[in-house]
C-alpha cells in the first residue's frame, strides 16, 4: 500500500517511521524547512531511536519526505492524518492544520481514497471533513502514543482502535494496521472519536480522584501508597488501574478531551457534574509542590530553589506544558532563586531567563534550601546522594516518590511526596 502521512511532528514521524517498515511511505509536511531537515536524517523533537528508525526508512527506499501536496498524493492508497493537534494555555483544540492539511490534498488523492484520522480531534470532526470532501472515505484511529515510548508502543500496540463507515474500509486498513496488532477493536467513525475523549477523561479522573484522596491521607496520617494497594487488590478495579497518588496530569493530552467533553455537552445542553470538575481538581493539586516549600521554608523570598527536570516528559526535549517550567514561573513570582537540571535542556524560554540552567546536578543541588523533583530523568536517581545528603541539609520535594527508595537510606533528609507524611 502507497500511505501518505500527513504532519511530520512526533505523531506523523512515529507514524511515518513505523509504517516504513512494512510500507512505502511519503511523510508529507506542508513546511519546506521540516521537510529539508528530515532529509537529512534529523527529526523535529527528540525521541528514542527515532533518528535511527528514519535513517533506516530512508536507506530501505521504502520512507521519503516530500512537501508538495500534489505529487505526494498522486499515488496514495492511504492518507494518514497525523498532525499533533494543538492546544492553547486553556487546553482548547486549534483544529486549523488537520482541516488545511486535508484541503491541500484532497484535490490530490484519487477519487474514493481512504483518508485515516489519528490526530487528536473532537467527536464530529470525520463527518465534517467527510461533509467537505464527499469524494473521499474517512475513517479513525485514535493515536495512542506516548513521548519517550512512542516507537516500542506503536510497533507492539496491544490493541487499535478503527472507526470505519463500512467493512470494505475496515478489510482495505486490516492489513496495514495488523503489522503492529491483530487486536484490532473495530467500531463506527463516531464511536471510534469518543473513545478517545473517554479514556483520555477516564484516565484524567483516575489520577485526579487520587491525588484528592492522597491529600487527605496527609491529613490524616494515612499512606496513600498503602491506600493504593488497598484500591488494586479490589477484583472491581484492579491491579492495572491507573491510580497511584503523585503529581497532577500535565500537558494537553489528557486536559484536551476532558475540555472537549465539556464543550460538547455545554453544546447540546447536557449538564454534567464530574467532567468539569476533573479540570478544576487538577489545577488545584498544581499548587502542591509549592504549598509543600511554604510549609517548610515560609516565604520563598530569597530562597534557593533546585528544580530537577524540566521536560514534559523523560525520553523528550519537549518543554511546552511542562508542570516543571509551569513551577519555575511560580517560584519566581514568589521572588525565589531558581536553579535548574536537565540532562538535555540546552535553553530555556526567555521568560526564565532569571532561571540557571546546568546539567550538572550537584551544582544545582549544593546549598539550596530546597530541591524539588519534576521531570524523573533516571540520571536523578542514579545522582551521588549519599554525597549530596552529607554535604547539605537536604529537603526533597517530590510528588511520586521517584527519589523514596533513594533517601530513605540517608539521615537529616526532609522528604515530602503527594499522600505521605514524612
Amino acid at each position: 500500500m502507497n500511505i501518505v502521512v500527513l504532519g511530520m511532528w512526533h505523531l506523523g514521524c512515529v507514524t511515518a517511521a513505523c509504517a516504513a517498515k512494512y510500507e512505502s511511505v511519503i511523510g508529507l509536511d506542508l513546511d519546506p524547512l521540516v521537510v529539508t531537515q528530515l532529509r537529512r536524517g534529523k527529526p523535529p523533537l527528540f525521541e528514542p531511536g527515532l533518528t535511527e528508525l528514519i535513517d533506516a526508512g530512508r536507506q530501505s527506499g521504502r520512507l521519503k519526505f516530500s512537501d508538495h501536496p500534489a505529487s505526494a498524493c498522486a499515488e496514495a492508497d492511504l492518507l494518514w492524518v497525523c498532525y499533533d493537534t494543538p492546544v492553547d494555555e486553556s487546553d482548547h483544540m486549534d483544529l486549523t492544520p488537520v482541516f488545511d492539511g486535508v484541503r491541500r490534498c484532497a484535490a490530490f488523492l484519487r477519487p474514493e481514497c481512504l483518508v485515516l484520522v489519528s490526530s487528536q480531534v473532537p467527536v464530529g470532526t470525520c463527518g465534517e471533513l467527510q461533509k467537505a470532501h464527499p469524494r473521499l472515505r474517512f475513517g479513525y484511529s485514535p493515536e495512542n502514543l506516548r513521548l519517550g515510548k512512542a516507537i516500542e508502543i506503536f510497533l507492539r500496540a496491544d490493541r487499535i482502535i478503527l472507526g470505519v463507515r463500512t467493512d470494505q474500509d475496515a478489510v482495505a486498513l486490516t492489513p496495514v494496521l495488523n503489522h503492529f496488532t491483530n487486536n484490532l477493536i473495530v467500531v463506527g467513525v463516531e464511536s471510534a472519536e469518543m473513545i478517545k475523549h473517554a479514556i483520555n477523561a477516564f484516565l484524567a479522573t483516575s489520577i485526579t480522584f487520587m491525588n484528592e484522596i492522597a491529600r487527605i491521607c496527609e491529613r490524616v496520617g494515612a499512606d496513600a501508597k498503602e491506600v493504593e494497594r488497598g484500591l488494586k487488590s479490589e477484583s472491581r478495579i484492579g491491579p492495572g488501574a491507573y491510580l497511584s497518588p503523585g503529581g497532577p496530569f500535565a500537558g494537553g493530552t489528557l486536559a484536551r478531551d476532558v475540555m472537549v467533553l465539556t464543550e460538547i455537552a455545554q453544546e447540546k445542553k447536557e449538564p454534567l457534574a464530574l467532567i468539569p470538575a476533573i479540570k478544576l481538581s487538577n489545577d488545584q493539586h498544581k499548587g502542591w509542590a509549592i504549598q509543600s516549600l511554604r510549609v517548610e521554608l515560609g516565604s520563598l523570598a530569597g530562597s534557593v530553589i533546585a528544580v530537577l527536570g524540566l521536560t514534559y516528559k523523560p525520553g523528550t526535549d519537549t518543554l511546552r506544558r511542562s508542570l516543571a517550567i509551569e513551577l519555575c514561573r511560580s517560584l519566581l513570582r514568589e521572588g525565589a532563586e531558581v536553579r535548574a537540571y536537565d540532562p538535555v535542556v540546552e535553553a530555556l524560554p526567555d521568560e526564565l531567563s532569571e532561571v540557571t540552567l546546568s546539567c550538572d546536578l550537584n551544582s544545582v543541588v549544593e546549598g539550596a534550601a530546597a530541591t524539588v523533583v519534576c521531570t524523573e530523568w533516571p540520571q536523578i536517581r542514579t545522582a551521588d546522594w549519599e554525597k549530596l545528603s552529607r554535604d547539605n541539609k537536604l529537603f526533597v520535594v517530590d510528588a511520586n516518590g521517584f527519589l523514596s527508595a533513594t533517601l530513605k537510606h540517608f539521615d537529616g533528609v526532609i522528604y515530602r511526596q503527594v499522600g505521605k507524611l514524612s
